[in-house]
């Protein structure tokens, strides 16, 4: 019996890893530059240097595409590590997950995808839907579940724990977020960052801390 090495196989394998991140790459650019209805595979092709033939070899069409780069844009946010350890105070907890949090939505190109799919959700609900539950919604239960923790404790007082981390996510976007997504202003500077989210988190707790 010959047995086959397995190194060629892993060879391959790392080429075309290597070969459809290529691939995301340059259709990222083009969907920056140019917008979902602007995109086409042919200028995809050509920013990320391959051939339209490779490209349809690794996705079907440009939504195929899209939806690639969303699912990157997902295993970011789930890298990030936010602590939420309950034997931690909530004014340290709120303050540190804020600018976490504002630093995950302002980074370079962090914009690009949530404005091509509110640019696209309305005719591709499902587009809109999974982005949501897989980035959004994940990041307040997250923090929702650690609200839950603290209410039970005694230490905050909610009744909606789900509506309360909304709340406080929101705070920490005011004056941040509109203003870059929509390009009318540069990302925020630390020190601004830093004061929206202390601002955000003494509101916050005058509200729900307990009395």
């Amino acid at each position: 019996m010959v047995v086959a090495a397995s190194e060629p196989l892993h060879v391959i394998q790392e080429e075309d890893s290597s070969k459809r991140r290529q691939i995301l790459d340059g259709a990222r650019k083009v969907f920056m530059d140019l917008g979902f209805d602007g995109a086409s595979m042919g200028e995809i092709a050509r920013a990320a240097q391959v051939s339209k033939g490779t490209l349809y070899v690794y996705f079907a069409d440009k939504c195929a595409l899209f939806e690639a780069i969303l699912e990157q844009e997902a295993l970011q946010y789930g890298q990030v590590v936010f602590n939420f350890d309950p034997g931690r105070d909530a004014e340290t907890t709120l303050k540190e997950f804020g600018r976490a949090y504002i630093h995950l939505l302002c980074r370079p190109g962090g914009g690009s995808a949530i404005r091509t799919v509110m640019a696209i959700a309305e005719r591709m609900p499902d587009v809109g839907r999974r982005y949501y539950a897989r980035v959004l919604d994940k990041t307040i239960n997250r923090l929702s579940d650690y609200l839950k923790t603290h209410a039970a404790s005694g230490d905050l007082t909610m009744d909606d724990c789900d509506l309360a981390a909304s709340q406080f996510m929101e705070l920490c976007k005011a004056s941040l977020f509109l203003p870059f997504v929509f390009q009318a202003a540069p990302a925020p500077s630390e020190e601004r960052m830093t004061e929206v989210v202390d601002s955000a988190t003494r509101m916050f707790l005058a509200a729900y801390r307990a009395k």
